[in-house]
């Protein structure tokens, strides 16, 4: 897929100072640009770069003057970094503009699905499932019965939505996820074996909800695991059942959640956080990496911590450790 400058020109609306004509295939770093590619220029630390540059296009600041000669053609723009994220975001609806249905693939005879989608080679879609409009399932996923997709959603390759499970519109789902897999319920007996509890519910991902490759999240024993609009969820993230998690709400990669715990909006949690079951959070906490949370937190709090030793030395030695900041 090429692009001429003059081509990035229109799409960003810029002007150009060089050859309009000069094609482009790849992005780069601007310390590492390479003829064909792009790149752009927007922090003044890697201003020397400019004159050293291979790359073929490069975008700046319309404030950008040289002061030696320059062989990369320049697109002049109001702001180059957030013209280079709009030039990736339509980079990747292109690369994405994928539609029909490849073969082999098994779609159940009752599922119903929209215009313009794209169903990848060896996907398998259930029974009773219904598929929005500009849908694109890549190949190796899997599709439960009765699983409901909104418009504009994308699973990548071998990402997993178990039956009944609901996902909204223009969500994104990365390879290796898995939506709707059962909780961890188990119930001891009297010999000290553990019964498996069946899981009945399901997950709903709300709009605009965002998943990372190898990130699972488990049905609900009863009801729902809900994920609200607009989270987002990093790679490897553990969210287990009939947890609720709060619209506008971030999590690093790593972390888990367990069972039934609600967090609030506008949340943001780091990597390799741990959160008991059956707590809730607040709106807008910020929560440090690797911490770990096992208390109710209020509104607004930010946190940071997780001491690991044996719980009753952790117990008395708190009563101490809180008045620290006193003294």
């Amino acid at each position: 897929m090429k692009f001429t400058a003059l081509q990035i020109a229109g799409i960003l609306e810029g002007d150009i100072v060089g050859n309009p004509d000069v094609e482009v295939s790849k992005l780069s770093k601007i310390e590492e640009g390479i003829e064909g590619s792009l790149t752009f220029l927007a922090n003044p630390k890697y201003k020397s770069y400019i004159y050293t540059t291979k790359a073929s296009i490069t975008i700046v600041n319309r404030s950008f003057e040289p002061e030696s000669d320059v062989t990369t053609t320049l697109v002049k723009v109001d702001d180059a970094y957030k013209s280079f994220s709009k030039l990736l975001e339509y980079y990747n609806q292109v690369k994405l503009n994928k539609f029909g249905i490849e073969q082999p693939s098994h779609i159940s005879k009752n599922t119903t699905h929209g215009d313009d989608v794209y169903i990848g080679a060896f996907t398998y879609i259930g029974e009773n499932v219904s598929i929005g409009n500009n849908v694109k399932i890549f190949p190796n996923s899997y599709i439960g019965d009765n699983v409901k997709i909104g418009d504009n959603t994308v699973l990548f390759a071998g990402a997993k939505v178990y039956s009944d499970c609901i996902v909204g519109k223009n969500c994104v789902i990365n390879s290796g996820a898995i939506i709707g897999a059962d909780g961890f319920g188990f119930a001891p007996n009297e010999n000290g074996e553990y019964t498996k509890v069946p899981q009945t519910g399901n997950v709903i991902l709300e709009d605009f909800v965002d998943i990372g490759a190898a990130t699972t999240i488990d049905r609900a024993t009863l009801g729902s695991t809900i994920i609200r609009k607009g989270v987002k969820l990093d790679n490897q993230i553990q969210i287990a059942h009939n947890v609720e998690i709060g619209k506008n709400t971030v999590i690093a990669a790593q972390t888990g959640v367990a069972g039934s715990t609600k967090i609030g909006e506008n949340c943001i949690i780091g990597g390799q956080v741990g959160i008991v079951g059956h707590i809730t959070i607040g709106n807008n906490v910020k929560i440090q990496a690797q911490s770990g949370i096992g208390r109710n937190v209020k509104d607004d709090e930010v946190l940071q911590g997780s001491p690991a030793f044996a719980y009753a030395d952790y117990n008395k030695s708190y009563v101490y450790f809180k008045k620290f900041p006193k003294s």
